[in-house]
């Protein structure tokens, strides 16, 4: 028999927001720094506006895009498993986007009978307040309570982790690849101090591998990732004042073995001079140069079971595809 569900049932869900379009000095002055560099970059922070969060959700159902798909069947295999070992009570999700792949994780913690609280954390309000909704009436009883801020600066900002129960923090979909090796080390030692004793951390980590297929993941035949892409020069047009033309610019991906990641870039089509206002600076761009909008580094079980370590963490399980391109770990505060 079906029962259906009365909205007397759904608990109204929270959603703090740390982080407005141009309010946030720290996020400015570093883009003001990276836009001004011999080698130009922007932090792939600035991808992450509405359109952004919905042209990637666009690249995560492409055939070459398998990361995604990959990470949603490891999840859906192994939870059941991870929350037996693990007893979470509450799942902080950090950079949780659409929360698609969030339901392998609260349905296993629904099975296991201990789902309590779901704090999904991301830089885009619209896409929090999107989901914590959805989930909310999809798991009645469910605590929601989401916060928008940037990981750079606002991990603190999370809500207290309760006195009783277990915390299961989540850092899916490869998010530490795009960090260089002194970031990634420190966001792992950041992630490791939301954890009391009991408490894990779970991760999914692009391995890696065939540097063709890697290619092809980030240059999608029908062209997701290049307005992706390009749609960063909107954002910060949109966000300073700025008036480059985002279709005077090429995506570019290229593969770096000796730093084993991929890079994207926008590689100008013309020389560009660049005005931004709300930043108070002009960029200059020749023709035929970059500007780099994201690293997405490929790692070895070795590499990731040494960063656990390095925050004072156990690793407790290691989950990989057949093909070898992606996993999916947890480690324990012990």
């Amino acid at each position: 028999m079906t029962t259906s569900v009365t909205t007397a049932t759904i608990r109204p869900w929270r959603l703090d927001c740390h982080v407005a379009a141009g309010d946030d000095g720290g996020a400015a002055d570093e883009l003001r720094r990276s836009l001004t560099a011999t080698s130009p970059t922007i932090s792939p922070r600035w991808f992450y506006d509405d359109v952004g969060c919905t042209l990637f959700e666009r690249i995560t159902d492409l055939a070459e895009y398998y990361q995604t798909r990959t990470e949603q069947a490891l999840l859906d295999a192994r939870m059941d498993d991870v929350l037996g070992s693990v007893r979470a009570t509450e799942l902080v999700e950090i950079g949780s986007g659409a929360a698609t792949k969030t339901r392998a994780i609260l349905d296993a913690m629904s099975r296991a009978g201990t789902l309590d609280r779901y704090v999904p954390f991301d830089i885009s309000p619209g896409i929090i307040a999107r989901s914590a909704s959805e989930l909310a009436a999809a798991y009645p009883g469910l605590r929601v309570h989401g916060v928008a801020g940037d990981f750079g600066r606002h991990l603190g900002k999370i809500p207290r982790r309760p006195a009783d129960g277990t915390r299961l923090v989540a850092f899916l979909g490869s998010t530490l690849g795009n960090l260089d090796r002194t970031a990634r080390r420190s966001m792992v030692k950041r992630l490791a101090r939301l954890l009391k004793p009991g408490d894990a951390l779970l991760m999914g980590t692009d391995l890696a591998h065939d540097p063709a297929v890697l290619i092809k993941a980030y240059d999608d035949e029908p062209g997701v990732t290049a307005q992706f892409n390009r749609n960063i020069i909107r954002h910060v047009n949109r966000v300073f004042e700025g008036d480059a033309d985002p279709d005077d610019f090429v995506h570019a991906p290229r593969w770096n073995a000796r730093a084993s990641r991929i890079e994207m870039h926008l590689r100008a089509l013309t020389d560009i001079h660049w005005s931004l206002p709300g930043l108070g600076i002009s960029v200059e761009i020749a023709k035929g140069h970059t500007i780099r909008t994201e690293i997405s580094c490929k790692f070895t079980r070795e590499e990731i079971e040494g960063l656990y370590g390095a925050a004072g963490l156990v690793p407790q399980s290691w989950d990989e595809d057949a093909l070898g391109r992606y996993a999916v770990s947890v480690a324990v505060r012990p």
